[in-house]
């Protein structure tokens, strides 16, 4: 029996789709990416936008042409999108056989089993229910690196996100779970791990009375086989001094910290139920440039939030331009239902949003250029990635370079290296976001 496994959005997704293929690998399942070989097919959808909800369900309308064919026996949708329409799912998509909200993934082997029977059902869990089934991920990143999803859910409410009415209140995993799984995956080869969940920063809050992302860093630092552990989604305001130490302290842990600011008006940011203003973001980033002074900063970025003036938006150019950010993306503004934001007064036009990305994303591209030209002449630690087909090159990425969203670095050489290898690399010189190097 062939399983087709189709995983959308985010890599906290990712982390629920490993697990699903970990629990139906270890039936026997075989998996396949050709939907024309495949007996089921699953879709682990996104709905965080609207752009992501096209595509999950464009997504779930082409495969369900399989189904319509019969060459597949059976259709399962799981995820963000069957939490928040599972109904509409049911009537409009008749091919469907069976949908998981996003704490039930660990019931997809129900599932399948009652596809493959012809039964029709909705699997659904308590929202605020933490799934931790006891089978081993089926990694899909390479082998060489692994995300690890410490929480779920999130307590935040900011007024343009429905995050917490499909993913729930913010819960941590157990970090004893954690420090195993971290284990089970350097044993499997894999050398970085990525810290992920909707806000790592409050991990442990919920467990221990208290924030410990630095402790459980100061655990995984302890696992032999791993040589980077890199931490994504760190809210501005929960960043403790514990957390800045046990980085600049920790060898393993990168020098890189993502912290997603949406903007730097104070206006907007209370629009947006923010809990920072911007004078506490220029703080906080100054302090961590200052204790961790290589330190590569990611920020993400929304504009043309409802009632954003051209005023507004000039200062989060300016603020751009002072901060300087290593890394940057910018979202416009999207409206979703049920939030607060998309019953505001003041909606922008879509053109106005989408100029005000350019011209921020335009800004951007200046400062990382240059960074990256700053970068010629020093030497780097490099997690090689693959060869360059039919060149003496291969790409890999350095502590600044989470994978998937930022610069890669390539290196010329006749030296044969391996995905997963650690090289010490000359920088010689850097093309747009990306780097040139030679091998040490």
């Amino acid at each position: 029996m062939k399983i087709l496994f189709i995983s959308l959005g985010c890599d906290k997704n990712l982390v629920d789709t490993e697990v699903m293929l970990g629990l139906l690998a270890s039936r026997g399942y075989e998996m396949t990416d050709d939907e024309t070989q495949a007996d089921v097919i699953v879709i682990n959808t996104c709905c965080f936008i609207h752009d992501a909800k096209e595509e999950s369900i464009q997504n779930i309308l082409e495969m369900a042409e399989y189904k319509k064919r019969g060459t597949v026996k059976a259709l399962i949708v799981t995820g963000c999108l069957v939490q928040r329409y599972r109904q509409e799912i049911i009537d409009e998509i008749p091919e469907v056989d069976e949908v998981l909200g996003t704490t039930a993934y660990d019931k997809i082997l129900d599932a399948v089993d009652a596809a493959l029977r012809g039964e029709h059902e909705v699997m659904l869990s308590e929202l605020d229910a933490l799934p931790l089934p006891d089978t081993r991920r089926l990694v899909t990143t390479g082998g060489h690196f692994a995300y690890l999803k410490i929480a779920e859910g999130c307590d935040k409410h900011c007024t343009y996100c429905i995050i917490p009415k499909i993913r729930g209140n913010f819960r941590s995993v157990p970090m004893e779970r954690l420090v195993r799984e971290a284990q089970e995956l350097a044993d499997q080869g894999v050398k970085e791990l990525i810290l992920v969940a909707q806000e790592t920063t409050l991990y442990g809050k919920d467990l221990y009375g208290e924030k410990s992302l630095h402790t459980l860093l100061k655990k995984l630092c302890e696992i032999s086989g791993l040589r980077w552990i890199r931490i994504l989604y760190c809210y501005p305001e929960e960043i403790t001094d514990e957390l800045i130490q046990v980085i600049k302290e920790e060898p393993k842990i990168c020098n890189y910290l993502d912290l997603p600011i949406q903007h730097a008006n104070d206006k907007i940011l209370g629009r947006m139920g923010r809990r920072t203003s911007k004078q506490e973001l220029v703080d906080i980033i100054g302090k961590l440039r200052s204790e961790i002074p290589d330190i590569c900063l990611r920020t993400t970025l929304i504009t043309g939030f409802p009632g954003e003036t051209q005023e507004q938006h000039e200062e989060l150019m300016e603020f751009v331009d002072e901060m300087e950010f290593d890394r940057l993306g910018v979202f416009t503004y999207s409206p979703e239902e049920d939030t607060p934001a998309a019953e505001m007064p003041d909606q922008i036009d879509e053109e106005v949003k989408l100029d005000r990305q350019a011209e921020l994303m335009e800004l951007q591209q200046e400062i990382a250029f240059d960074n990256a030209q700053d970068m010629v002449g020093r030497e780097v630690l490099v997690m090689i990635e693959g060869k360059v087909a039919d060149e003496n090159a291969y790409v890999g990425r350095t502590y600044r370079d989470a994978p998937n969203v930022d610069g890669l670095i390539f290196i010329n050489t006749d030296e044969e290296l391996l995905s997963g290898d650690f090289a010490r690399v000359r920088v010689t010189g850097a093309v747009d976001y990306d780097l040139i190097g030679e091998l040490l």
